[in-house]
């Protein structure tokens, strides 16, 4: 029994509207002082706020299992730097209508301090509660307890009821913006993202069938002995080239790490990584995974497997910079080894200045002699902040001239590589995933590998 009132008490939370009620009557004592009369009044307030409050007790604990909880994802998993939906289901056995604020213990990882919902449920109703979450790291990411404060029509007294429903969930790279990619790579609705449409130069040399020619097939590939056996025009037909390599090599040193609207560049190129290889998958191409710093942190042979996929998604789960200087000649050596098929190298990387390219720009060249190479490199979005901004002393006319200076090297660096016939992509990092899948599609259209 003692267990028991020990219990209910440590769930009883006082509410402004009591406080204010014994604010009130600590006046009416206090000026009892003065009147007389004023007491009586005051002493029958006080047995009537008692009495009340204990009704209020009764009807708030008078169920065992007042309320049920449950939190629930449509996915088991959360995407990297997307929004995920949560949903909070919330089911009354009371036989009135209660006041409810919900407190929800979400990951650390969040940093959110002041979530709260506030809600009315009636007599034995169900409700649910959908929010928002942004991941901005890879990881496991542990919810706690649902925290739920009940307020009868009285308002007097809440009763904290804490329900277990402890789940973890993995923060995987962006899957939401994978399956978005993909559903419109098969519907063929890429544009709508932004992926340009390139024209064909020429055609693919892989021959596919012999089919009737139809208006609008290019004349030039009419299949002039088949017309004569069918005594109407036949066309030859032909395809992209199939079963190529497709390699996304992913920096993972520490110029990796600088930050970008909660994102590292790492975890932008890891998105975008993850949506090359699908839309690669879908294209008949072959993906593959290498991640680099200091030495090879990550590699997933490029294959067609039926679980290609996923190893390229557990490759990146817990892929992190270890904050070492990247290492170019020992990714040389690896690709040397590896890689022995002509294959496109898709390289994530960050180049601020132009000696940080040209100290790692002879490894570059030599992978590009036996592949082709794409180097993709990050804009510093702050420094055309700097740049748009008008200078009003002279201090911000020195940041802007550094700024003007490290902006002309970053052009530069596109030209260096262009001198030597290496291809690059300089984006912004928001922009990444859609750039880089222009690139390869253009390779792809134009038979380039």
């Amino acid at each position: 029994m003692l267990n028991k009132f020990s219990k209910i008490f440590k769930q009883i939370r006082l509410t402004k509207w009591f406080y204010r009620a014994v604010f009130s009557l600590i006046l009416l004592f206090i000026l009892s002082f003065l009147f007389e009369v004023v007491y009586d009044i005051a002493f029958v307030l006080l047995v009537l706020l008692i009495f009340v409050a204990g009704i209020d007790i009764f009807i708030l604990f008078r169920n065992k299992h007042p309320l049920s909880a449950l939190r629930k994802s449509k996915y088991e998993r959360l995407s990297n730097g997307d929004l995920n939906e949560v949903e909070l289901q919330l089911q009354s056995f009371y036989s009135f209508t209660v006041n409810i604020s919900i407190v929800d213990e979400l990951p650390f990882q969040f940093q959110i301090r002041n979530f709260k919902i506030d809600t009315v449920i009636n007599k034995a109703e169900a409700k649910s509660f959908s929010f928002q979450l942004r991941p901005v790291e890879r990881g496991e990411y542990q919810f706690g307890l649902i925290n739920l404060f009940v307020r009868s029509p009285i308002y007097l007294i809440e009763r904290h009821i804490k329900i277990e429903n402890n789940f973890m969930m993995k923060c995987y790279p962006s899957f939401l913006k994978l399956r978005q990619f993909e559903l419109l790579a098969i519907s063929n609705r890429l544009s709508e993202l932004g992926v340009k449409k390139i024209r064909r130069i020429g055609h693919s040399t892989e021959f596919e069938q012999i089919k009737e020619y139809v208006n609008g097939d290019d004349v030039r590939t009419i299949n002039w002995k088949a017309t004569a056996r069918r005594s109407q025009l036949m066309i030859n037909h032909y395809r992209d080239e199939r079963a190529q390599q497709v390699y996304c090599l992913v920096d993972m040193g520490r110029i990796m790490k600088m930050p970008f609207d909660e994102l590292t560049l790492l975890d932008y190129a890891i998105n975008a990584s993850l949506v090359l290889g699908h839309v690669a998958w879908i294209k008949q191409d072959k993906p593959g995974l290498i991640g680099f710093s200091n030495k090879i942190n990550v590699a997933v042979n490029a294959d067609r497997k039926g679980n290609q996929l996923l190893r390229l998604q557990e490759g990146l789960y817990n892929a992190k910079t270890n904050f070492e200087e990247t290492n170019y000649e020992n990714l040389l050596s690896y690709t040397r080894a590896k890689i022995t098929q002509r294959s496109l190298l898709l390289l994530f990387t960050n180049f601020e200045t132009l000696s940080g390219l040209k100290r790692q720009l002879k490894y570059i060249r030599k992978m590009a002699t036996q592949h082709l190479v794409v180097v993709i490199f990050f804009e510093n979005t702050e420094l055309k902040e700097v740049l748009a901004q008008k200078p009003k002393n002279t201090f911000q006319i020195y940041e802007q001239t550094i700024a003007q200076k490290f902006d002309f090297e970053k052009r530069q660096i596109t030209l260096e590589l262009q001198r030597y016939g290496i291809l690059s992509v300089y984006t912004t990092p928001k922009q990444l995933t859609v750039n880089s899948l222009n690139k390869y599609l253009e390779i792809k259209t134009r038979g380039m590998i």
